[in-house]
């Protein structure tokens, strides 16, 4: 979830707590005492499947080569650096201390494995500032966000092998509850891998800080039924709910709850002894658990519990993880451990999707792509607090797991995971040369203009009040004159440039990542290479960030100097005497004041309510919050009439007192409570959908 959870979050914390964990390393094996698991639902009965091979019908589409001229040097190089424990110390040892002390990042762990062994692992910083715990490799328990997403996958293909799931048949016959949509192509197991069940984006509910009440996932997924923005397997929304429907489908063919499948099935039988998808966190681990931070300069926040767990709710720690990675790394054996017969392996790290030429795709839970000339297949993970990276290059029998416990400063953090993956690649597995600029094309100034635009991301939020958010963040592409394109940077703050190579497709100068202009689903589409996971489409000129803004602003600069002003009018007519008033301006005064007291309470008590996501306190959302959001929304229909009234009053007394100054304040007074309105329709807070 690295790439997608990480655009969103530079440029809002909106999403940033979205990710879930991940798993560890070796030992003997032990009884662990397990605890009590919740009976699963009662499953029906289901046919078996046939058996999962690498055919036809599921291997990835094969793709065109990309010509010669067009495509950037990709071929590797002779490593300059050897990877050894020796120069990883060498190299970590001088970027690490220095990069999370200029961040304020309090700790981090990391671990490297090659041809079957783990040649580093290292902790870095601190696991408890105050008490001064360094962060330690094997013993120190970290959250790695929806890198934990592997594990659901992996368990996902182990009932592959056994013929009790198909990748592509309904996923409604392995559910007692209906997701896919009642008419047309159902959702099938492949689109919940790669992120194509055309589900909404949803927060409510999905981080908690409470054990008290904590939902089941089989609650939660039918409580918290994700609306339908695409058809299924058309076009790319990272979701979590998927994930969650893959796991509670774990539980039910397996016929154990989902916890103790994978305990049972991939933890224990790798030694990751450290490890669990429990929550609360067992008693026996909660001494080890590193704290989590905001900033390491400021206090420790309380442990995360992921609603969505098979989506994120992992714990471990990086020598756990090495296990992990070498079992992936080794066609699915570690030790004596069968985690995955070989040709599933295999299976499951190819494409389990058609991309276009160099641009990364999903391999069946991995994320997918060629780097420097090499097959890298991993996955990235955010809680709030702790963040993750897990890559392996299967080709070259090497993976690299890093872990960081805080967002640090500016979100500090994730400039740092994208350092690092980006130095580990080009320090030991560099290209032969740079990218070369392309050409510029003769249609390039015409097509920068097609490609230009406002756009939204097809991972959002559209039917709850938290729709606002994303109503008010929005991508622009631009056009300059010489043909080229301007677009934000996916980690790093400021803008990239792009070239056209070839016909609607755009390549960074000086880099490789590219942008395609495509058709999606009828739509208008960019592909961004390095996502493959969510596009940009384009955005309604009603729900364009500035013009809805405007209006906000507008509206409120308006409000602002009207109640400032008041007073000032006030003192005037008493100063200078002024004849006092009709009763009836007087009254019309009065409602015109009732109605702007009403709107900015209003404002004020939605500022209350969404102030959370700015500091990332999503855990505020919860069923436990429903009375607060119904007032608000009821309170919604006030406003409407409150405005009507304000306007009604505003026309009457322009016909009362006529002047040109009374004329422009009351029609700017009457367009600022008509922009709360509009505003407040736009963003989804006059909605009464409580499942955002």
């Amino acid at each position: 979830m690295m790439r997608l959870l990480a655009r969103v979050a530079a440029s809002a914390a909106v999403v940033a707590t979205l990710a879930a964990a991940s798993p560890p390393e070796s030992p003997a094996l032990k009884n662990v005492p397990a605890a009590t698991p919740s009976a699963p639902s009662p499953a029906k009965k289901l046919a078996p499947t046939k058996e999962l091979a690498p055919s036809k019908e599921l291997a990835p589409s094969k793709e065109l080569a990309p010509s010669k001229e067009l495509a950037p040097s990709t071929a590797p190089a002779p490593a300059p650096h050897p990877l050894d424990a020796d120069d990883l110390h060498a190299w970590l040892d001088g970027l690490l201390p220095y990069a999370m002390k200029r961040g304020d990042i309090a700790g981090g762990v990391i671990a490297v494995v090659k041809d079957g062994k783990v040649l580093f692992r290292q902790g870095y910083g601190y696991a408890d500032v105050e008490k001064r715990i360094p962060m330690d490799p094997q013993q120190t328990l970290i959250r790695p966000g929806s890198t934990s997403k592997l594990f659901t996958w992996t368990a996902v293909m182990q009932l592959v092998e056994q013929r009790k799931i198909d990748l592509d048949r309904n996923v409604d016959d392995y559910l007692d509850f209906k997701v896919s949509p009642p008419h047309g192509r159902p959702i099938t197991m492949r689109d919940l891998m790669n992120h194509k069940g055309g589900f909404e984006e949803g927060l409510k509910d999905i981080l908690a800080i409470d054990p008290q009440g904590l939902p089941s996932t089989e609650k939660y997924l039918k409580e918290h039924p994700r609306p339908a923005l695409f058809p299924p397997g058309e076009v790319p929304a990272y979701s979590n709910y998927g994930c969650a429907l893959a796991g509670y489908i774990v539980q039910r063919v397996s016929g154990e709850p989902f916890e103790r499948y994978v305990e049972q099935h991939i933890l224990l039988p790798l030694g990751m002894q450290h490890s669990s998808f429990d929550q609360p966190l067992p008693d026996r681990f909660k001494s080890a658990m590193s704290k989590g931070y905001q900033t390491a300069s400021t206090a420790p926040q309380p442990y995360e519990l992921i609603i969505t767990r098979p989506a994120g709710s992992l714990t471990t720690t990086a020598s756990d993880m090495s296990a992990f990675m070498l079992a992936h790394l080794q066609q699915g054996r570690f030790g004596d451990y069968q985690m995955l017969r070989s040709e599933t392996a295999q299976l499951m790290h190819q494409p389990s999707e058609t991309a276009l030429p160099r641009f990364s795709s999903m391999a069946h839970g991995f994320f997918h792509e060629i780097r420097n000339g090499h097959t890298v297949i991993g996955h990235g993970g955010d809680t709030v607090l702790f963040h993750t990276e897990l890559d392996l290059l299967p080709e070259d029998g090497v993976g690299i797991f890093y872990n960081f416990n805080s967002r640090g400063r500016d979100n500090a953090v994730y400039g740092l995971r994208k350092a690092l993956v980006d130095q580990f690649m080009d320090r030991y597995f560099p290209r032969i040369s740079p990218p070369s600029d392309p050409p510029v094309l003769a249609s390039a100034v015409a097509d920068a203009q097609r490609i230009a635009g406002r756009y939204q991301d097809s991972r959002r939020v559209e039917h709850g009040f938290l729709s606002v958010f994303y109503l008010l963040q929005q991508t622009v592409i631009g056009a300059k004159p010489d043909g080229t394109i301007i677009a934000p940077r996916v980690l790093d703050p400021g803008e990239a440039t792009f070239a056209e190579v070839s016909s609607d497709l755009w390549r960074e100068v000086g880099g490789t990542r590219e942008l395609a202009l495509r058709t999606v689903d009828g739509i208008k589409t960019v592909i961004d290479s390095e996502d493959p996971t969510s596009v940009l489409q384009p955005v309604p000129l009603l729900r364009s960030a500035p013009l809805n803004l405007t209006i906000l602003v507008g509206s409120l600069v308006i409000i602002a100097l009207t109640i400032v002003l008041w007073p000032i009018f006030a003192i005037i007519r008493w100063r200078y005497r002024r004849p006092a008033a009709s009763k009836e301006v007087r009254r019309l005064r009065a409602l015109i004041g009732a109605a702007v007291v009403l709107v900015v309470l209003y404002v004020i008590a939605w500022i209350l309510l969404l102030a959370p996501v700015l500091s990332v306190e999503l855990w505020v959302y919860s069923w436990r919050l429903d009375p607060v959001v119904r007032m608000l929304q009821l309170a919604g229909l006030v406003i409407i009439a409150a405005a009507a009234v304000g306007v009604w009053a505003l026309w009457r007394i322009s016909r009362l007192q006529s002047t040109r100054i009374a004329w422009v304040r009351n029609t700017a007074i009457a367009a600022a409570l008509l922009g709360i309105v509009w505003f407040a329709f736009r963003g989804k807070l006059l909605s009464f959908n409580l499942n955002y």
